[in-house]
């Protein structure tokens, strides 16, 4: 915040001027000192990334729009929008189950946050990955009785079951936290209140307690999106040719663009992860509302508030 320094107006031939007085803003030269360090040192990582020809931008500009990359890129899309789909809806039921006042099911939904958030992702997909192996068939029936239904286990697991499932099953044990994060975060007066009207307890959770506690669980999950983007990189090790995949295909094949290669698989994810973060900061804006006296600026609204400063303090230093 900037703190004015008021100086009297110098006094004119016939005796002291009017009693005004000249409001300068306060100079701040570390500041100054230290955008000008941040400023050397950008450029002179952007030169870097653009003069060393060991980056071979020229290869980085041919592969980055090449079909094998866009077909993974695809790929890694979908696996993204089916994970995330699968894995908040399973979090909303686990959530469920952790808030529930049956102490076996309470149990059992503890029991499985545990032990997928114990356990690495690439080891639950390697584990999907070669479940045929243990389970050749899979069936539906009386617990060690008949069986009513059977299927082949192989014709169902295909790469893209396989990453799905792998990457849901995960995401649903984090998503669970951040529902019953959000269900816990609604005062216990709304929960007391919706009691007394007499609602049945669905709708005092999807009509009282839900819209409320979504305002902590959709910000929080976005950003958790973005760890499940990046996430999607492994299904390579699954045999499923992501954007990470087709990339590390390419450059095993053509050994002498792998840096090119690896910068277009980089440039891709900073776009996808970039649009999820502006997504996040909407949503979180839009949430929001009624929660606090002013909403957040948009980077917009910023840049024009910083130019108007700007403006503004330079007509201050060149005012007679």
């Amino acid at each position: 915040m900037t703190e004015p320094l008021l100086l009297p107006a110098p006094a004119g031939p016939s005796g002291p001027a009017e009693a005004t007085e000249r409001i300068l803003p306060l100079r701040r030269p570390g500041r100054w000192v230290a955008a000008v360090v941040v400023l050397v040192l950008v450029s002179q990582a952007a030169h870097g990334l653009i003069t060393n020809p060991f980056y071979q931008w020229d290869r980085f500009a041919y592969w980055f729009l090449r079909p094998v990359v866009l077909d993974g890129l695809l790929i890694t899309l979908q696996v993204t929008a089916y994970s995330a789909v699968l894995g908040l809806a399973g979090g909303v039921v686990i959530a469920l189950g952790r808030l529930s006042g049956n102490a076996v099911v309470r149990s059992v939904s503890w029991a499985y946050v545990w032990l997928f958030r114990s356990v690495p992702l690439i080891v639950v997909l390697l584990f999907l990955y070669n479940l045929s192996a243990l389970y050749p068939t899979l069936s539906l029936g009386i617990p060690f009785g008949p069986a009513f239904v059977t299927f082949d286990e192989s014709r169902f697991a295909t790469d893209i079951v396989v990453a799905v499932v792998g990457l849901g099953l995960s995401e649903a044990a984090y998503a669970a936290e951040i529902v019953r994060a959000g269900v816990l975060s609604v005062d216990q007066g709304q929960h007391e209140a919706a009691a007394a009207l007499g609602l049945p307890r669905r709708h005092q959770f999807t009509r009282i307690v839900l819209p409320q506690a979504l305002r902590s669980i959709i910000p929080s999950y976005v950003n958790q999106l973005i760890g499940l983007l990046k996430a999607t990189s492994l299904v390579f090790y699954v045999s499923l040719l992501d954007l990470f995949g087709s990339v590390q295909s390419l450059a095993s094949t053509y050994p002498g663009d792998v840096v090119p290669l690896l910068l277009v698989a980089t440039v891709w994810y900073v776009i996808l992860t970039s649009l999820v973060s502006a997504v996040q900061f909407h949503v979180e804006r839009y949430y929001a509302r009624g929660a606090l006296r002013a909403l957040p600026p948009t980077p917009l609204q910023r840049a024009r508030a910083g130019l108007r400063d700007l403006r503004l303090r330079f007509r201050q230093e060149t005012a007679p």
